[in-house]
């Protein structure tokens, strides 16, 4: 599952763009997306042109997209079959579309904060290695097996295997990334984990709770079935302190509950959130009170990002200082080493 190739959120925005805009205009949804199959590039022009194929031998667009498996997200899916089958494709469009653009511009704000935190970071390493080669290649410091780091790495061979240690920790680091995303089963304690830290888990609810609102918003603003659609926004936060709760929530509404009452049984979810549904349900307008909750998160979310890249970089910038102080008091223990056993000759 880890595995398999899903489109990423750029070109899913891209393409949710230019699909609205088009239909939007009248332009037929067959002539759509031939152009598209034509100017999609990479792994995406295989599935367009695939769904393409399908839609002009007389298949629905909704259908078509099925056939890619999960290259596209469940949420787009489902989504697409909706405003398909209601004849408001081109409004479902843009909304994925602004959502995703959404989700583009919080993580390219996060990338570009932390870009010299991680520049600082590969530096840190890259002396390290440099060491590591160092006592290997300089003939009296081989000659005398000196380690001056003591991680038993020198030369030629040690690089190696220091630099086979980054690329597992980067291979464990991204294998975390994708599983989190895809909602795999054994990253809930490391998340159950973040979430208990004070400043961390309140961006993380932020987040979770934006995506929650907007989804909400949309999949009941398009008449989807109340548990379908409950069922993809929970599912939607990437968050298993609320994703672990969609069964016993879908149990209550149905045995009647209302939306905010199976929400509060939970005890997960924030008591503003709550309100604001409870709110909706009584007036009869829980659409529009979705829309402003979700505008609301949305904002909060930027904030929230602010937090998380201030977190992060304060914790590079912590491993970045770690290091260094390593790394003097190794070069500091080798030097009074050496002294010591020049005075016991």
């Amino acid at each position: 599952m880890i595995g398999q190739s899903r489109i990423g959120k750029k070109p899913l925005a891209t393409l949710c763009r230019k699909m609205s805009t088009s239909l939007a205009a009248g332009v037929d949804a067959r002539t759509v997306l031939a152009r598209e199959a034509r100017s999609a590039r990479g792994p995406a022009r295989r599935r367009l042109t695939q769904i393409n194929d399908d839609v002009q031998r007389g298949g629905s667009f909704c259908d078509a997209v099925d056939q890619t498996g999960k290259y596209y997200p469940d949420f787009f899916r489902e989504m697409v079959r909706v405003g398909e089958e209601s004849g408001h494709l081109a409004e479902v469009l843009r909304q994925l579309a602004e959502h995703y653009e959404h989700q583009v511009q919080l993580r390219r704000a996060l990338l570009q904060s932390l870009t010299w935190p991680m520049l600082e970071l590969l530096l840190a390493s890259g002396v390290i290695g440099i060491v590591i080669f160092l006592m290997g290649a300089i003939p009296q410091l081989a000659k005398n097996n000196i380690d001056i780091l003591g991680f038993g790495l020198t030369g030629t061979a040690g690089l190696m295997k220091y630099l086979a240690f980054l690329a597992a920790c980067g291979f464990v680091f991204f294998l975390f990334y994708r599983a989190t995303t895809r909602g795999v089963l054994w990253v809930a304690p490391i998340q159950r984990l973040l979430m208990r830290i004070p400043a961390l888990g309140g961006a993380l609810e932020t987040f979770a709770m934006a995506r929650l609102s907007w989804a909400m918003h949309v999949t009941l603003n398009s008449g989807m079935d109340l548990r379908k659609a409950l069922k993809l926004s929970l599912n939607s936060t990437h968050n298993v302190l609320y994703t672990q709760h969609v069964n016993g929530i879908l149990a209550a509404i149905q045995s009647g509950d209302e939306i905010h009452e199976a929400l509060d049984e939970t005890g997960a979810f924030p008591i503003h959130f709550i309100e604001a549904v409870q709110v909706g349900e009584e007036s009869g307008q829980l659409v529009e009170s979705l829309a402003n909750l979700s505008s609301q998160y949305q904002n909060e979310a930027r904030s929230a990002m602010n937090t998380l890249t201030v977190l992060l970089g304060v914790a590079v910038t912590g491993l970045i200082a770690a290091t260094i102080i390593f790394l003097i008091f190794r070069v500091f223990s080798f030097y009074t080493g050496v002294l010591d056993d020049a005075l016991k000759i």
